[in-house]
Order: structure tokens, then C-alpha cells, then sequence
């Protein structure tokens, strides 16, 4: 099964409700600065005024403001996040704006068929339980001609490349993510794990072709980071 599973997925959960108050200052710092230029990359064009925009696994919400910015204000968030402390505060981060929020998995959303223009999944969709389903869930709640709009980790197909982003992940990751969080930082690195459990590109990319008809895959960072656009 592709996906953290039943097992791992607690755990992982756990990390991340324990780094709530430094997450965004090590992503930016572990993603050497690139965060915010690859969200931008991945929703431009891909969100027009008037959408209704599913963020899933919202975090603080860096993508629904990114999707804001491309959509001039004029698009209705739901920001959707398995862990409710992350949501606790995301209003203060908006202005006139106020997204709906909501909390819950990736496999079991309460959302009718076709309800989204456009899904997004800015640094989330790793932490899927059971990939496949996500996806075809992430596929169920868009409308005919919606779009799956994904930034993650990339996993090279290229075995070098694939040494080469798994050796930041696993021996200097938690080295930046320290001098930037102290000791909180280094909780992040389980971010290896769920690279290990992560499909290399080309299997991501084959995944999405089940129910998507158009996939469009661009990357960075040797590979390591993966902008991805899939159109029902």
C-alpha cells in the first residue's frame, strides 16, 4: 500500500502536532527558501476568481493565501486539516477573508461529489494514509474539469538523485531544522519516514493517470521537490 498506513501515520501525526509553533520557519528554512515560490508555481493559473478551493492538509493556511493572491480575493476556502490546532489560530493569518475550516483525513472526506473547482495539497499529500484512496477522494469532491494541485517532497527516479535527496532528508535536515527550532526542530526528522513510504515521481505520476486524464509534473531541487497539476 502506498501511504504512511494505519501504523506510521500516528506517529507521524503526533510530530507534527508537537511542532505547531515552528512549522512554518523550518519548512521554509529544510526547503532551503523555496516554499512560497513553488506554491506560487503550482497555482498559477490553475485558481481563477470565483473558484470554491479545497485546501487539504492546510496547515496555517500558506496555500489558501497563495490561491487568495492568484484568485484577487474573490475565492471561497475550506481549509481542511487532520489536526484541529493547526486550524485553532488560522483566522488571525487572513484579513477580510474568512475560509471555512474543517478537520478530518485525506481517505474520508465530508464533502459532496463535485462541490470543488480545485483541490490543492502544499507539503500534505505525503502524509496520506493510504495514498490511493486520498486520491481518488481528492478526484470524487472535484467537479468535471477541477484540478488537483500538489507540492511535495519529490522522489527522484534517477538513483543518484534519489541518494542525493535522501541524504539531505536523513543527515542534514534535522541539523538546519535545530539551529532554526532548538530541540522542537528536530522532531523533524520523520520527514525521512514518510519519504521512504513516498512513490518516486514516475510511480506519483502513473498513480494520478488512473484518474486523472492530464497530469502535469514539474520539479526542483534535483527532483526532490515535485509541482503537480492534475485535471478531471
Amino acid at each position: 500500500m502506498s501511504g504512511l498506513g494505519s501504523r506510521y501515520w500516528p506517529e507521524v501525526i503526533e510530530v507534527l502536532r508537537a511542532i505547531v509553533p515552528v512549522y512554518d520557519r523550518v519548512n521554509r528554512v529544510i526547503s532551503l527558501g523555496k516554499d512560497e515560490e513553488y506554491r506560487r508555481h503550482a497555482i498559477g493559473g490553475r485558481v481563477m476568481p470565483g473558484n470554491v478551493v479545497l485546501d487539504a492538509g492546510s496547515g496555517y493556511g500558506n496555500m489558501s493565501r497563495a490561491a487568495l493572491a492568484e484568485a484577487r480575493g474573490d475565492a471561497q476556502i475550506v481549509m481542511y486539516d487532520p489536526i484541529p490546532e493547526m486550524l485553532a489560530n488560522v483566522r488571525s493569518y487572513f484579513g477580510q477573508t474568512h475560509p471555512t475550516l474543517s478537520s478530518g483525513i485525506f481517505e474520508s472526506m465530508p464533502f459532496r461529489d463535485n462541490t470543488f473547482d480545485a483541490v490543492m495539497c502544499g507539503y500534505s499529500l505525503r502524509d496520506a494514509i493510504d495514498l490511493k484512496k486520498a486520491i481518488s477522494e481528492m478526484h470524487r469532491v472535484l467537479k468535471p474539469g477541477g484540478r488537483l494541485i500538489i507540492v511535495d517532497l519529490g522522489k527522484p527516479d534517477n538513483a543518484f538523485k534519489r541518494w542525493m535527496v535522501s541524504t539531505y532528508l536523513k543527515h542534514f535536515l534535522g541539523i538546519s531544522a535545530y539551529f532554526v527550532a532548538g530541540r522542537a526542530g528536530l522532531k523533524f526528522k520523520t520527514l525521512y519516514g514518510t519519504f521512504l513510504r513516498w512513490p518516486r515521481n514516475s510511480e506519483l505520476e502513473e498513480m494520478l493517470k488512473v484518474k486523472f486524464p492530464k497530469v502535469v509534473f514539474d520539479k526542483g531541487m534535483l527532483e526532490g521537490a515535485i509541482m503537480v497539476a492534475a485535471y478531471k
